[in-house]
Parts: C-alpha cells; sequence; structure tokens
C-alpha cells in the first residue's frame, strides 16, 4: 500500500509568466449598457479582475498561505483505472478520540473550502465539544490530484476514491461532510461502504421527488396535510430559478465539456468569467475579495489535470447507470443523515422531502448563506458537526471508541 507524503505547492515561474502573457492579450465582448448580471458576470467586474490578476495579485503570496496547510499526497488505484495521485489536506487532532471527518468539494469549488474550518476546528480539543481530525482531498481531476484519462469516472469511482483514501489513513469508520458533488459522492460512500461510513452531514439537499404512499407513507401523509413554511416556499421558488436561469452551465458541461474546454484550457479570462458568475450568483450576499476569487480560479488554472477535467464529472454522471447515480436522491438506510439548508442554495426543497434520504437525526434550515456554505459561513458549519456529532447529538457516539471527547 502506498504511504503519503509532504505536499507542497510550487507553481514555476514560466506558467505564471505565460498566464500574464495571456490576460495581456485579452480581447473583450461587448455588453449591452443595462445587462447588469442577467446576461451574465458584468464587463467592468471581469476587466478588473483582469487587469488585477495580471498587474496586482499575488500568487506566490497566496501558494504561501495554502502551504501552511498539513498538505500530503498519496497513490490511490481504483478499480478499472489505473493509480491516481491524490492531494489531500489532513489535520489530526491532539485528541485519540476524535472523529475522522471525510469533507469533500464540489464545482467550482475545491479543498480550499475547508480551510476556514479548519482553525475553528482545530479549537476543539475533546472537552466541552467533539474533536475532528480531517481529511479534505483535491477530487481526481481537481485541483492538484491527478486527471483521469479514461471515461467512466463517475459517482461510485470518486466515492471509492474518498474511501480508499480514508482507510489507507487507518480510519476504518469515519464520518463525511459535503456540499454540491461532494454531497452526491458522500451519499454514494454510504451506500457502497454503510460498515465504513457511519454518518454523513450535506449542506446540498436534493431528493428525487417528494414523498410518497408508495415509498415513504408517513412522510407522504405529513407532506399532504402540512402547509409549506414561508422558508419552503422561498425555498422551492429559489430552486425553480436555478433550473430556469441557472442551470445552463450543467447542460453544456453534461453534453459537451470537451467542446467548452478549449475555452477553459486557453483563455484565464473565459476560466474566470465562467467560474466567477457561479461565485456571486450561488452566494448570499457573501463579499468576496479580488484575491479571494482569484485564488479560488487559480487553482483551476495551475491544476494537475488542468481547468477543463473537472466538467468531465457532469458527463460521466450524467450518462452513468446504475445505483450510485440511482440513489443519490433515494432512500440510503445504515447511514445517520443530518441536512442543512440554506437559503441562497441551488436547491431548497421543504423538510419533508429531504426526509425520504435516510435515516434523519439532524436537520437546520439557516437563516442565510448559499451554495458555499463552508466558506461562506464556516461558524455556522461547525455549529451544525457538533450538534449532529456532540453529546446529545444525533450522530453521538457513531463510531465506537471515537466520539470525540477525551
Amino acid at each position: 500500500m502506498a504511504s503519503a507524503t509532504p505536499f507542497t505547492v510550487a507553481v514555476p515561474n514560466d506558467r505564471l509568466e505565460r498566464l500574464r502573457v495571456k490576460l495581456e492579450l485579452t480581447e473583450f465582448p461587448d455588453e449591452l449598457d443595462d445587462a447588469g448580471w442577467d446576461y451574465g458576470a458584468p464587463l467592468a467586474d471581469v476587466k478588473r479582475l483582469t487587469a488585477y490578476w495580471k498587474d496586482g495579485f499575488d500568487w506566490k503570496h497566496q501558494e504561501a498561505d495554502i502551504n501552511k496547510l498539513p498538505q500530503f499526497q498519496t497513490q490511490i488505484k481504483v478499480d478499472g483505472y489505473e493509480a491516481l495521485r491524490i492531494h489531500f489536506v489532513h489535520q489530526k487532532s491532539e485528541s485519540s478520540k476524535a472523529i475522522p471527518l471525510l469533507f469533500v468539494h464540489g464545482w467550482p469549488g475545491s479543498f480550499l473550502e475547508v480551510v476556514k474550518l479548519l482553525p475553528l476546528l482545530a479549537k476543539q480539543d475533546g472537552g466541552k465539544l467533539p474533536a475532528f481530525h480531517v481529511v479534505a482531498p483535491s477530487l481526481p481531476n481537481f485541483g492538484f490530484s491527478d486527471g483521469v484519462k479514461k471515461r467512466g469516472f463517475a459517482l461510485k469511482q470518486y466515492a471509492e476514491t474518498c474511501h480508499k483514501l480514508m482507510l489507507q489513513l487507518g480510519y476504518d469508520q469515519y464520518v463525511t461532510q459535503g456540499g454540491d458533488w461532494g454531497s452526491h459522492i458522500t451519499r454514494v460512500i454510504g451506500l457502497q461502504y454503510p460498515q465504513h461510513c457511519k454518518a454523513s452531514h450535506i449542506n446540498y439537499v436534493r431528493p428525487a421527488h417528494a414523498p410518497t404512499f408508495t415509498s415513504s407513507p408517513a412522510l407522504a401523509l405529513q407532506h399532504a396535510v402540512t402547509p409549506y413554511s414561508d422558508y419552503e416556499k422561498a425555498g422551492l421558488a429559489r430552486t425553480q430559478w436555478f433550473e430556469k436561469e441557472g442551470c445552463g452551465y450543467n447542460e453544456i458541461q453534461r453534453t459537451k465539456p470537451q467542446t467548452l474546454g478549449y475555452g477553459l484550457a486557453d483563455s484565464p479570462v473565459a476560466l474566470l468569467a465562467w467560474i466567477y458568475e457561479k461565485l456571486h450568483d450561488w452566494t448570499d450576499h457573501y463579499p468576496w475579495t479580488d484575491d479571494e476569487i482569484l485564488t479560488w480560479v487559480s487553482i483551476y488554472w495551475f491544476s494537475t489535470a488542468g481547468p477543463a477535467a473537472s466538467t468531465r464529472i457532469y458527463y460521466e454522471v450524467g450518462h452513468a447507470t446504475g445505483s450510485d447515480r440511482s440513489a443519490i436522491g433515494e432512500y440510503i438506510p445504515h447511514v445517520k443523515l443530518g441536512l442543512a439548508y440554506y437559503p441562497k442554495d441551488l436547491d431548497i426543497p421543504p423538510k419533508s422531502w429531504g426526509r425520504i434520504l435516510g435515516p434523519v437525526v439532524f436537520e437546520c434550515q439557516h437563516p442565510d448563506g448559499g451554495h458555499f456554505a463552508a466558506h461562506e459561513r464556516p461558524e455556522a458549519m461547525v455549529h451544525d458537526l457538533n450538534e449532529m456529532f456532540g453529546k446529545g447529538g444525533g450522530a453521538y457516539g457513531v463510531i465506537k471508541g471515537e466520539a470525540g471527547y477525551n
């Protein structure tokens, strides 16, 4: 079995210079006078960010900050594929009773989504609050993990990668947290490895349908007689907005990722605009700084597999068959489930819908926040984890001998 080795991000200077040249040569489109955000990322914003990326943004400073994280890499062999080098963050607690927590990011996020959680969880030593060992990989095709060269790498394979990483680190049993693709991947981990994955907390809740009398009679009855709350009505409106106005990117990446990839791989400004639009539209008035935006985008630009590789997950999952895809919106038994709702996420179903996903032991409708909850509202995320896994929580003691308390 491969062993993990320390990892350091080190982008060569010639790549930085090539980026600067490409930014210098950018040709921008025109824009309608009153376009605003309705047509996509505004021209003035993208021009400002491009100029700063070229002449002001200090990647080496951001790189140095990233390298303060406890980063490692190792090889993981996924069935049917060549061994992949997987990059991951691994913050170990000093508590021998700490709960192993696998944190899985999505698109257009990265391992950076865990960064704000780390200092908060590091303060929890297993005294009054539960302690956690945190593992946050760069998924294959993302960040500083290898890309996949063979088609068909879908949720089952991403789940296998993450599970084998946890086993390699000595965590035979663990819990998970995920949003976006991380929500789907961690649910498939629970489906495939219920003896190892003991509980999951997700902040992207996507049931396949409302509860039915065939599959969930009690929930269906509750759904039939209980009016939606104002929060749930607003959530359904947000979901309808996303389906009508916000998911064009999904259709492109699900059907023709290679064609899109030429623009993302060749033009840093195309990549910037493609991601920046989502950072704006998918958050709840989060005050993104230019440094934050460009750091997130730079992770994609300097990624091991290249900026286009990350879009292929949409195609592979969209064209996959089998239980791993169909079950992500259905009931998954044996794995205790926590559900976190944020009003500016992309799908915000009523509580009765979310409860069809599994044995729910925790749920919270947060008053604010959006799709990138761990980055936007890290304190709320940690509070959720403490409520779910702490003493008195629905998943307290789910891992025998590692309940989080000394």
